[in-house]
């Protein structure tokens, strides 16, 4: 088999969580591109219709912090069929210092960020491994999965801990045919960041920092996810793909 067959995910059912805009929607449509049937989720249903014509897949209104086994069931339905692989793209950010960090604010972020994503992965886990199939896991990590950046307290937490996570997944899964790996994303222009790009002088110390002298583009990430999606990736488990622009190396 050619590695161009390896990377086909043609007769593979993919659900994307936070799959109707940035981040999400550039790996959803590689997915797509690449031959899966692609569930996109999200809570906005005008957003997650528009996004799904847009690509050509399959729209979930639901909130990722809602029931696991419901959210699997409806995608299941979606697909017609168990899932193959999930993107776990929803997050959610909150920026303040760390000694005036809500209380409310630091559970949202960790709730959303980390134990949502755990908890589908659990229960799509707990599905493929009772039904004895295989099955890929990629979690979105971040910059901060590895290193720390100021004023992102609970963002900082959720991302290291989700590194966390997919090293033990990978670890207590990989014998039994689930791969579980993450991507790192370094700064994209998304919703989630706008805050910071809307303001010239982090702008500016920020571009400094990337050897390619560039943000990124969500489309960037199509690659890095198909890939850890498909059977190319077949010994690749536990990992955290860094895309970056060379951030990390510098």
């Amino acid at each position: 088999m050619s590695v161009v067959d390896l990377l086909s995910l043609s007769c593979k059912r993919v659900l994307v969580t936070g799959g109707s805009r940035g981040l999400g929607l550039g790996m959803a449509r590689g997915m797509r591109e690449a031959g899966a049937a692609v569930a996109i989720m999200s809570r906005t249903a005008e957003q997650v219709h528009a996004a799904a014509s847009e690509i050509s897949a399959l729209p979930l209104v639901a909130d990722a912090n809602g029931d696991p086994a419901q959210i699997l069931t409806e995608a299941e339905e979606l697909l017609g069929g168990g899932i193959d692989c999930v993107v776990h793209a929803a997050g959610i950010q909150h920026r303040a210092a760390a000694e005036e960090f809500p209380a409310e604010e630091w559970d949202n972020v960790l709730r959303t960020n980390l134990t949502a994503p755990f908890r589908l992965s659990q229960e799509l886990g707990r599905r493929q491994l009772q039904a004895g199939c295989s099955g890929s896991h990629i979690f979105i990590g971040s910059l901060t999965s590895t290193l720390s950046i100021r004023g992102i307290t609970a963002y900082t937490a959720s991302k290291s801990a989700i590194y966390g996570v997919i090293r033990s997944l990978s670890t207590e899964w990989a014998g039994r045919g689930i791969r579980v790996n993450g991507i790192a994303p370094g700064y994209f222009r998304t919703n989630l960041t706008e805050s910071v790009f809307s303001d010239p002088e982090t702008y500016a110390n920020m571009l400094r920092r990337i050897p390619m002298e560039r943000f990124g583009d969500p489309k960037e990430l199509a690659g890095p996810a198909v890939f850890l999606a498909s059977d190319a990736a077949s010994y690749i488990t536990g990992q955290l793909i860094t895309v970056d622009g060379g951030w990390t190396a510098a």
